[in-house]
């Protein structure tokens, strides 16, 4: 596991003192955020109207349902729905009526682990804020509403889902100014932090590159209450190792350094079937729990990925 740290974002380490790293970081300015935030509303707001609007609305209808009304029991009606306080008021049967749920919720949870900070061109983190509004902005549009949750080494931050594109905006520019962590991911508290908190059934989307310790019971009832996609967010360089001779690699989780010979084949061979192996585990937990876990290559088109994906649940 500690080698499997020391790998994840490392091929970046000689690019972290450049001076376009430098400036992609300095767009904490207020500035600099706010045109960065244009730019992704004016490219997501494109996205969505060309490309998936009408498969997010078709993909997630239907989320769950909603107490409407109690009538009286007729045959042939299930006697699970009996109201039995109602039922007794009235000293004749009632049962409940539901109705399916118009509005929906849209849950984002994005990884800050320093690991996102990977990405020979752009970070992981950068792509997964882009794809984060693109669906946000999907949900703003069928007039449901949307939070964000951030995690690292537990919950960082958390807003409440609300409506509206101005309070998409402020999660948006919340997690451009978001500073990752140089800690260990723990996904499981984030995501029992969900449990407890998100009551009504929502549409989760969890966003990370899925380095994390375990993925246990959390997962499982996140599954059953809500509807739970997992984002993996691979960078191409990790299938296939670069040679960039001696490198000084630095560990996303403590912040040391380790020098390396990536000139070596037998390591560039070694590390790149390590970490297949780990997103293989990975995809293997997801299946084994039912969840969905869409690929998306890091600084790729997603939005291939995700029409795709819209499409499989529509016929689903």
């Amino acid at each position: 596991m500690k080698m499997l740290n020391w790998i994840i974002g490392r091929v970046r380490a000689r690019l972290i003192d450049s001076p376009s790293y430098s400036d992609e970081r300095s767009a904490s300015s207020f500035d600099a955020t706010l045109k960065k935030l244009r730019r992704i509303e004016i490219v997501s707001n494109r996205i969505v109207d060309e490309s998936f609007h009408g498969q997010y609305k078709s993909a997630f209808r239907g989320q769950g349902i909603e107490f409407d009304e109690v009538r009286e029991y007729v045959d042939g009606d299930d006697a699970r729905s009996i109201d039995w306080n109602v039922t007794a008021r009235a000293a004749k049967p009632y049962v409940k009526r539901y109705a399916e749920e118009r509005e929906r919720t849209l849950l984002i949870m994005l990884d800050l682990s320093a690991s996102n900070l990977f990405g020979a061109n752009v970070s992981r983190l950068e792509s997964a804020t882009e794809i984060a509004a693109s669906l946000m902005f999907s949900a703003i549009k069928n007039n449901d509403k949307v939070g964000l949750l951030t995690f690292a080494n537990g919950v960082r931050d958390f807003y409440p889902p609300k409506k509206g594109r101005k309070y998409a905006l402020r999660l948006i520019k919340a997690m451009l100014q978001s500073e990752p962590e140089y800690t260990p991911t723990d996904l499981d508290a984030a995501l029992e932090f969900v449990n407890r908190t998100m009551r009504r059934r929502a549409i989760v989307f969890v966003l990370s590159d899925f380095y994390v310790n375990s993925l246990g019971k959390p997962l499982r009832i996140c599954k059953r209450r809500h509807d739970l996609i997992g984002i993996s967010i691979i960078e191409p360089v990790e299938n296939a190792l670069p040679d960039l001779g001696f490198v000084t690699l630095q560990d996303p989780e403590t912040g040391e350094y380790l020098d390396v010979d990536s000139g070596c084949a037998r390591f560039r061979k070694a590390i790149g079937a390590r970490l297949k192996a780990r997103r293989d585990s990975i995809a293997v937990k997801f299946k084994e729990m039912k969840v969905d876990l869409i690929t998306i290559e890091n600084g790729g088109d997603y939005v291939v990925p995700l029409r795709n994906f819209f499409r499989k649940r529509e016929r689903r």
